[in-house]
């Protein structure tokens, strides 16, 4: 069963404009293969200055490969890449220093104080001492974390532990941040306040990705690259994405929602039928008519199956609409994460921005 995600604010500002946006990350023909799996095949980019950029995917798609490549973290099988006017993987060691990375499965240094994680990694990414003690002391202020500095990350709450990983990951202010799924496992409210940081940081001009599978999450994203089977197959900001399927989506409402599934699932026109609350939600096929043309004769064919009271009626896409449209709701059998775990000889000794473990 699917959910219908209603955006949350705040939403993203709008993106720089083209003139102002300078090329981060340019990649062409990018492939990576493992034997006879093909992880991804073939994507081109273009990712600006400023921009938060979301990958969006089932799980095997190939996100986390992609991105990997794009930071200097796994050789790509073909194609070239350019990060901040770098060739990767050639000059992968030289971009270390200019990246962030936060993961949820970051693990903070649970026996340093949030104090001591944050100078450890100003240490790392060599703050000189005055200038490190001067940058930890406008990253707790920067952060709300100043009541909480001698605490163990241990100690700290799921959001508090986000927010501390933000930190060290923007510690030395890189002009590009990654973020691999930051929120799983947070409230939305702290959501909403983690998403507000990360505009700050855009607007400074960092590049941030972000890897999520939370629709309220990736509709914030300035533009998004959705990726099936290695293959992109859409790319756009989540508006565009969600304007270009007027006139695919229905609402029906009926008092008896799971019956009425049972007719519509197997009309010709419907790609996807799906309860929502007391209604059910219909993505309509490209070649089916249009949602105002189809919702009468819906609507007459569910009297006639005895739902005198249904009534149907055109509905905005969502973004959830635009995934099960562009990947055919399909769930791919491959875990990437436990593919991924037979990679580690591919990459770089040492956490992604110099943090070595």
């Amino acid at each position: 069963m699917t959910t219908r995600i209603v955006p949350l604010p705040p939403l993203p500002p709008p993106p720089p404009t083209a003139a102002a946006r300078a090329p981060v990350v340019t990649a062409r023909g990018v492939r990576k293969h493992f034997g006879s799996l093909v992880a991804v095949d073939g994507v081109d980019l273009d990712i600006g200055a400023g921009e938060v950029f979301g990958f969006l995917g089932p799980n095997g798609a190939g996100k986390s490969t992609l991105i990997r490549m794009l930071v200097g973290l796994m050789r790509p099988s073909a194609g070239s890449i350019q990060v901040l006017g770098l060739d990767l993987p050639r000059q992968a060691e030289a971009l270390r220093p200019k990246l962030g990375y936060m993961t949820q499965r970051f693990s903070l240094y649970d026996d340093l104080s949030v104090r001591e994680n944050l100078e450890f990694a100003a240490e790392v990414f060599g703050f000189a001492a005055l200038a490190r003690r001067a940058r930890v002391d406008e990253t707790l202020q920067t952060y709300g974390l100043e009541q909480r500095v001698d605490q163990r990350p241990a100690t700290l709450s799921g959001g508090w532990r986000q927010r501390l990983a933000l930190a060290v990951a923007t510690i030395h202010r890189p002009p590009l941040l990654l973020l691999d799924e930051p929120t799983a496992g947070v409230d939305p409210s702290t959501r909403r306040l983690f998403w507000a940081r990360l505009f700050e940081i855009a607007a400074d001009g960092t590049t941030i990705l972000v890897s999520t599978h939370y629709m309220d999450e990736a509709v914030r994203c300035h533009r998004l690259c959705l990726l099936l089977r290695g293959r992109r197959v859409a790319l756009g900001a989540p508006g565009e994405l969600m304007d270009a399927l007027d006139g695919r989506v229905l609402e029906v409402r009926t008092g008896r929602v799971a019956a009425a599934i049972d007719v519509l699932e197997h009309r010709p026109e419907a790609a996807s039928v799906a309860q929502m609350g007391d209604r059910a939600h219909v993505l309509l096929r490209p070649e089916a008519p249009s949602a105002h043309a189809l919702a009468p004769a819906l609507e007459r064919l569910l009297h006639e199956h005895g739902f005198a009271d249904a009534a149907v009626r055109p509905e905005e896409a969502s973004l959830e609409d635009v995934f099960v449209a562009a990947t055919g709701g399909e769930r791919l059998s491959v875990d990437e994460d436990t593919v991924d775990e037979h990679r580690v000889d591919e990459e770089p000794p040492g956490a992604p921005g110099g943090l070595a473990r």
